[in-house]
C-alpha cells in the first residue's frame, strides 16, 4: 500500500508556515479537530494495540487479557485498535485472525475497527491524515527535522560505534541543518525522514507494576525517526498521537516497551499533552527459558484450538504466569471470567519473568470440563453434542452399530472420565477408544470360551445398582475363587474382551463405565471367537 501523501508542486523557499511531507503542502490552517468528545476523566480506557505481521501467541493474549481485566475491575473501555504502519512485514489474514481470537476467548473489545465508537478509526493506516497534522506541530515547535542522512552512513556510523565497543546511534547530524541548507535538499527532492528532538535531561516515570524507572534516553539513543523515509509513521509518534486522541489512560504492555516509554512520555511532553500512566507487564517464557514468537507454532491461539483446549482453560493457565491475583482465586474451581475480573489485582503482578508449564495448562483444561459439565446445564448439553460429533468423526470407517452414543450414557462417560482427560479428545484416542468401539480380537484370552459364558449369565443377573467398580471387584475375585481360576489371567482376559488393549483403566473400572448390558455383550462376542 503506497501511503496517501503524494507528490505536489514543492515550494521554492522553505517557511515556517508551511511544510511538506513527501511532497504535500501542510499550512497552519489545515488541521482538523478530532475526538473533541472526551469521555470523563474517571473512565478507565485501555488497549490492546497488536501488529498483524503474525498471530497473537499467548505472551499477547496474556497482555490483552490484563488489559481487559483492568478496565472490567474499574468500569472502563477496552479498545482494540490495529497498528499496521509497518507495511513490509504484514501477514494476510492476520488482523482478522486476531480479532476471532479475542473473541474466542472471550476478550471482546467496547470498541474495534469491527464496532466502531467515537475516536476511531480503529486502524493507524487509516489515521494518515491525524498524523500529518501532528507532526507538523511538532515541527513548528522546533522538536522534530527533516533528516537526510543516507542509510550507507547511518550504517557507517553502526560499524563505528561496534568498532569503539560503543552503543550504535544517530549522531544527529541533520538537527543542525539551517533552514536554507532545508530548503535547498527539498528542492533537489532529496530523500529524508523525520526525526523528533530528544531532550538531553534524565528521564523519569513511575511504572506502576516496577516502581520508579530513571533512564537518561539522549545518552544511549539518537534522535528517533517518528516519519519513515516513505511517508509512514514509524510506530512510537503513531502509538502517542494514537494514545492521546482515542483518550487512552493507562498502558498495560510487555516490559520490553519499558525501554521506549521514556521516548513516548517525551513526545507528549512536546505536544502538551497528559500522557497515560504505565504498567508494563514482565516477559512469559516458554519452559526452556527462551522467549516467546509469534512465528512459534506451539503457543499460538490456533494450537490450542486444534488440541481442545478451551478458551477459559487458556486464560486461566496464563493468569498462573506472573501473578496479579487475589489468593483467593486459588480456592475457585475453574474460574470464569468474572472471578478473574473480581480478583484482579494489578499490584500484586511479580516484576520478574515466569515460565509456561505445561502439566498446569492441563490441570487447567480439566477444571474448565469439570465446571461445564457440573455447573451448567446448557455447557454439559453442549460436551455431550461435541463428544458424540466426534466419536462419529474418529470412527467413522468402524463398525460403530450397536455401540451406545445416547446422551445419557455420554454424560456418565464424561462424569467418569473428568479426572483422567485432559481435553475431550483423549475420550477417542489411544487407551479410552475402547468406550466407543469393539475390540477387534482377543489376543490375550486365556480364559476358556465356556468360562467366560458362565461369567456372562453370572453378570446378568446381578442388578444393575450393583454393576460398580467395587461391588465388581468383589465380584470378579469371588468368580474366580469358585472357578479355581487364577485372578491374573482372569482380569488380563476380560482386559482383552473389554477392550483389545494390553493397558487402560481396571477392568472393574471399564465394566462400570460400559455398563452391564455393553460388558456381557463383549464378553459374549470374544467367547464366540474362541
Amino acid at each position: 500500500m503506497n501511503f496517501l501523501w503524494k507528490t505536489a508542486k514543492r515550494p521554492s523557499v522553505f517557511n515556517n508556515s508551511s511544510y511538506h511531507i513527501r511532497g504535500w503542502i501542510l499550512p497552519s490552517s489545515a488541521c482538523r479537530r478530532v475526538c473533541s468528545n472526551a469521555p470523563p476523566d474517571s473512565v478507565v480506557r485501555v488497549r490492546f494495540a497488536p501488529s498483524p505481521t503474525g498471530f497473537m501467541h499467548l505472551g499477547g493474549l496474556r497482555t490483552a487479557l490484563f488489559n481487559y481485566l483492568y478496565a472490567k475491575s474499574r468500569g472502563g473501555k477496552f479498545i482494540l485498535r490495529i497498528e499496521d504502519t509497518d507495511q513490509e512485514r504484514l501477514v494476510e489474514g492476520a488482523t482478522e485472525r486476531l480479532y476471532e481470537d479475542l473473541k474466542w476467548a472471550g476478550i471482546v473489545p467496547d470498541e474495534s475497527p469491527w464496532n466502531e465508537g467515537e475516536y476511531g478509526p480503529y486502524v493507524q493506516s487509516k489515521r494518515y491524515e491525524i498524523y500529518k497534522r501532528e507532526v507538523k506541530k511538532l515541527m513548528e515547535d522546533g522538536r522534530a527535522y527533516y533528516c537526510f542522512c543516507s542509510e550507507r552512513r547511518l550504517e557507517l556510523i553502526r560499524k563505528e560505534a561496534v568498532r569503539l565497543r560503543q552503543v550504535p546511534k544517530y549522531d544527529n547530524k541533520c538537527r543542525h541543518l539551517t533552514p536554507g541548507q532545508v530548503a535547498e535538499r527539498l528542492a533537489k527532492n532529496d530523500k529524508f525522514c523525520i526525526r523528533f528532538k530528544l531532550d538531553s535531561k534524565a528521564d523519569e516515570f513511575q511504572d506502576m507494576i516496577y516502581g520508579k524507572i530513571v533512564y537518561f534516553l539522549a545518552q544511549n539513543e539518537g534522535d528517533p525517526v517518528i516519519i519513515k523515509s516513505d511517508g509512514f509513521p514509524t510506530y512510537h509518534f503513531a502509538n502517542v498521537v494514537d494514545d492521546h486522541y482515542m483518550r487512552i489512560t493507562h498502558v498495560l504492555r510487555g516490559v520490553e516497551w519499558q525501554i521506549s516509554t521514556p521516548k513516548h512520555i517525551q513526545m507528549f511532553h512536546a505536544f502538551g499533552w497528559k500522557p497515560p500512566q504505565y504498567a508494563h507487564l514482565p516477559l512469559v517464557m516458554n519452559p526452556n527459558g527462551s522467549k516467546l514468537s509469534k512465528r512459534q507454532g506451539d503457543v499460538q491461539l490456533d494450537h490450542y484450538r486444534r488440541i481442545g483446549i478451551f478458551p477459559q482453560a487458556l486464560l486461566n493457565f496464563i493468569t498462573q504466569s506472573g501473578g496479579g491475583f487475589d489468593r483467593e482465586l486459588v480456592d475457585v474451581i475453574g474460574p470464569q471470567m468474572h472471578d478473574l475480573i473480581k480478583h484482579f489485582d494489578l499490584k500484586k503482578i511479580n516484576a520478574h519473568s515466569s515460565r509456561l508449564n505445561p502439566d498446569l495448562l492441563k490441570q487447567c483444561n480439566r477444571e474448565e470440563i469439570q465446571y461445564q459439565l457440573r455447573h451448567s446445564e446448557e455447557k454439559a448439553a453442549a460436551l455431550v453434542k461435541e463428544v458424540i460429533r466426534m466419536v462419529k468423526a474418529e470412527f467413522a470407517g468402524d463398525n460403530v452399530k450397536g455401540l451406545d452414543l445416547d446422551e445419557k450414557h455420554v454424560r456418565e462417560v464424561l462424569e467418569w472420565s473428568v479426572s483422567r482427560i485432559d481435553t475431550l479428545q483423549d475420550l477417542v484416542k489411544g487407551k479410552l477408544s475402547f468406550l466407543w468401539v469393539l475390540p477387534k480380537s482377543s489376543k490375550d484370552k486365556t480364559i476358556d470360551s465356556d468360562v467366560l459364558k458362565v461369567l456372562a449369565k453370572n453378570l446378568a443377573s446381578e442388578e444393575e445398582t450393583a454393576f460398580t467398580k467395587a461391588e465388581l471387584s468383589i465380584f470378579l475375585k469371588a468368580f474366580a475363587e469358585r472357578n479355581h481360576l487364577v485372578f491374573e489371567q482372569l482380569m488380563k482376559s476380560l482386559r482383552s474382551c473389554l477392550s483389545g488393549l494390553k493397558e487402560g483403566p481396571g477392568v472393574a473400572e471399564m465394566m462400570e463405565i460400559l455398563g452391564r448390558d455393553k460388558t456381557i455383550e463383549r464378553i459374549l462376542l470374544a467367547a464366540r471367537r474362541k
